[in-house]
């Protein structure tokens, strides 16, 4: 069986969307596949796809690009972001390859023709999580969505950095709230956990590890507060994991949620929302907790609970890395190749 794909993922930035394309595509040349990379030359991702040994085309817009030489051997043109799935319709119609999509966020299907569309004509679409897939079925009916969900990416750990960041942080229990700073991500809901925090737990302290247009509102939020730092994007995660004692998410919406796997992934317990995709991975009071949406005292009573008993965060450790078997990137790859295969 031919097993060459064409990717496409035109996202101009990097974040938790191309670090899980990655992961398929390292584990894809590993397995022997010939893979072409449709990439915006503005996003990171394009190098690193490059580094791996990818055939890449470098386009900026959907509209661009289309030859047939670029699916002329391929078996399918696999999707990975939003405006990627018009690049593929196109190229489908023109010199049919046939295209699936993978969906990474649970929000609602726009009521757009040509996007309607472009999911109608898919060969097969896939959705990360039992809250993607729910959305697919709703707005396109003649779709059964499978559900494959992301793998976690690992990141080296460097001992010294971890030193340092623990001794930045001495005698603290170290809970970390990692992602962009937009609003779905719910850092206002951590902050107002932190104030509630500051007298109940006092050796609790928080640290916000990410950027964005957000940063000074939020700071304002903050101010006053002793238990919460703003660090900023960090690129070393692997030390933060390894540092830290306790992740939280406690975001408003989520396709899934590639930190929490990381998190959990690398020995963490973790508490999040129950939103989106998350509950996926996350079963409540086994290995992690859940919170209702929004809800700031519930996340510092959970917080508070799981800084004094260790036996607990032990328990939600060890069933994380049980948990972490079903989103192996070996297991997902060939889940893949299954609907590859069967076009």
């Amino acid at each position: 069986m031919n097993k060459h794909i064409c990717h496409v993922n035109l996202a101009t930035g990097f974040s938790g969307g191309e670090q899980q394309t990655l992961q398929l595509i390292k584990q894809q040349r590993n397995m022997g596949y010939t893979l072409t990379v449709v990439a915006n030359p503005r996003s990171p991702f394009a190098a690193k796809a490059e580094a791996l040994g990818c055939r890449m085309v470098l386009i900026k817009h959907f509209l661009l690009g289309h030859r047939a030489a670029i699916t002329k051997h391929c078996q399918a043109i696999h999707v990975h972001e939003g405006r990627a799935i018009y690049w593929a319709w196109i190229q489908s119609k023109l010199f049919g390859c046939p295209y699936i999509v993978t969906r990474r966020i649970d929000n609602p299907l726009k009521d757009r023709w040509l996007l309607k569309k472009s999911y109608h004509d898919a060969s097969v679409t896939i959705g990360l999580s039992t809250a993607i897939v729910d959305c697919i079925q709703a707005k396109v009916p003649n779709q059964r969505p499978h559900k494959i969900p992301s793998s976690p990416v690992v990141y080296p750990v460097n001992d010294t950095e971890v030193n340092a960041i623990r001794s930045q942080f001495s005698d603290k229990f170290l809970v970390i709230h990692a992602a962009n700073l937009l609003k779905h991500k719910g850092f206002n809901v951590t902050i107002e956990a932190a104030r509630l925090l500051e007298q109940q737990a006092p050796q609790v302290h928080i640290a916000i590890l990410g950027d964005g247009k957000l940063l000074a509102e939020l700071e304002a939020q903050a101010q006053g507060l002793t238990n919460i730092s703003f660090m900023g994007k960090q690129s070393n995660m692997g030390d933060w994991f390894a540092a830290a004692d306790l992740q939280v998410h406690p975001s408003h919406t989520e396709g899934l949620g590639s930190v929490i796997l990381e998190g959990m992934k690398a020995g963490l317990p973790v508490i999040a929302t129950r939103a989106g995709g998350i509950p996926d991975i996350i079963d409540h009071g086994i290995n992690g907790e859940l919170i209702p949406v929004g809800d700031s005292r519930q996340l510092a009573e959970a917080i508070a609970r799981v800084a004094r008993d260790s036996a607990l965060r032990e328990r939600y450790i060890e069933a994380g890395q049980e948990k972490m078997k079903l989103f192996d990137i070996a297991a997902t790859a060939k889940d893949y190749e299954a609907i590859y295969n069967n076009l």
